[in-house]
Order: C-alpha cells, then structure tokens, then sequence
C-alpha cells in the first residue's frame, strides 16, 4: 500500500464464486486476527483477456483501530497461471467507508488456495459457555435487521452480539431504544449464527433481551437470556423462494 494507510503491508483474502463472467463474495482484509475488515464484493469476468473488475460494495464487519477507517476498493485484476499454481496481479483504489476521503492506492498479487487463512480467534465468551440454541429461522432474503431490547425493566444489562463468531456490537447496555445491527445471508452466505452474550446480569439477574427480526416482510419476537453458564444462539438459514 502507498503512504497513508494504517497498515504499509497486510493480507488480503477473497472467498468467491463465479458463475459465467459474474463474481461475488467476501472479502478479508487484515494484519492479524485481532485487526480485520470483512467486505461484500460484486465483480465480471472477462474470459478473453482473462482479466477482472473486482468492486467491494459495503463494509461487513470491522474491527481495527480507533484512528483508523476500512477503505471499499476497486481492484483490476489479471489471471495467470503455469498449470501448478493460479495467481491474480494487478492493483486497487479505492475510497474511505463515509466516502470522504480517497484512500492510498496499492498494489497485489494473491495466490489461490483451497482452504481459507483468515480465521478469527474464537473469542473466550464463546469458549467458556455453552451456546443454547433458542430458534432456527428460514428466511429467503439478504438483509436481515434484528434489534435487541431490554426485555421488561431496565436494569442495567449490557451486551455482545457475534455473527458467525465474529463480533458485531461490543458491551452495549440495553435500554428502551434498540440496538441495531444487520446480518446478511444469501446464496452465497446460506446461514448465520447470531449469539448473544451478557457481559452483565444487571440488577436483576439473568441477563434478558427482546430480539426483535425483520427479515423482508416477515417479523419474528424472540426473548433471550444469558448467564455465568449459557449464550443465546439465533441460527438463520437460508431458504430458497417458492
């Protein structure tokens, strides 16, 4: 990377799918587990000139210093290979998540491989209790919004929410104003894994949340409560429309 990023050298890994000349997937940008962005990104496949227009449309999930802000790229790519080992080249620009700013440009190759390398460090709250499974839901759309609430008095409760393991509110205290968060799923990401974790069991133990799912035009209410021993897992999968 030129000049003016956080970080001179990182990785970055793509986990795609292509389907005739179109590409879409997810993108891994990072120094180490403990600093990461996870991008979605849409592309086209040029079979010809075996070159490729990679666009990252949003940011996913971050978690990267305080003074530093995920950068969306564009990257144009070519294929090469020597029938032993298949490598993208090219380069990227790219603009900061608010759009204000025009990030350093850079440089890449990447190599393909079978297995992925990025993969976060399970966290110890995960670890340490037993994730009880409240409720499968089939949904068929891409975004869903879940808001969580502090079910019944305000007691002070606070907590974490983990996508996939990965984190995606960090020590929120519940109130009668929700947080809010949105998870994606697809064809391509078929299921997500949500689980909450109290940090806290308030004032008036254990720690309860109202978990409230908007998912296109379906609506679901869920009450979740977490202790010393247990999370609350939401698994939503994904189901092909009718």
């Amino acid at each position: 990377m030129e000049p003016g990023g956080c970080f001179p050298v990182y990785n970055i890994e793509f986990q795609l799918q292509v389907i005739g000349t179109r590409i879409s997937g997810t993108s891994y940008h990072y120094s180490d587990t403990t600093n990461y962005v996870k991008e979605l990104f849409e592309g086209v496949y040029d079979t010809t000139t075996k070159s490729l227009v990679i666009e990252e449309q949003k940011v996913s999930v971050f978690r990267i210093p305080a003074d530093c802000i995920p950068c969306i790229k564009k990257y144009t790519l070519t294929y090469h290979t020597d029938g032993k080992e298949e490598q993208l080249r090219g380069s990227w620009t790219g603009k900061t998540m608010d759009g204000k700013t025009t990030c350093p440009a850079g440089t890449i190759i990447m190599t393909r491989i079978q297995k992925p390398a990025f993969k976060p460090e399970l966290p110890p709250e995960l670890l340490a209790k037993k994730n009880e499974l409240v409720k499968e839901i089939f949904v068929d759309t891409g975004t869903i919004r879940l808001d969580f609430y502090d079910n019944g008095q305000v007691d002070g409760d606070t907590i974490s929410v983990y996508a996939n393991n990965i984190p995606i509110v960090s020590r929120k205290m519940l109130t009668t104003k929700p947080v809010t968060v949105f998870v994606r799923i697809t064809l391509e990401e078929q299921f997500q894994e949500v689980i909450m974790v109290g940090e806290n069991l308030g004032s008036i133990p254990p720690n309860t949340a109202l978990m409230i799912i908007n998912a296109d035009d379906k609506r679901y209410q869920l009450f979740l409560t977490s202790d010393e021993k247990k999370n609350a897992l939401v698994r939503f999968i994904y189901q092909r429309p009718k």
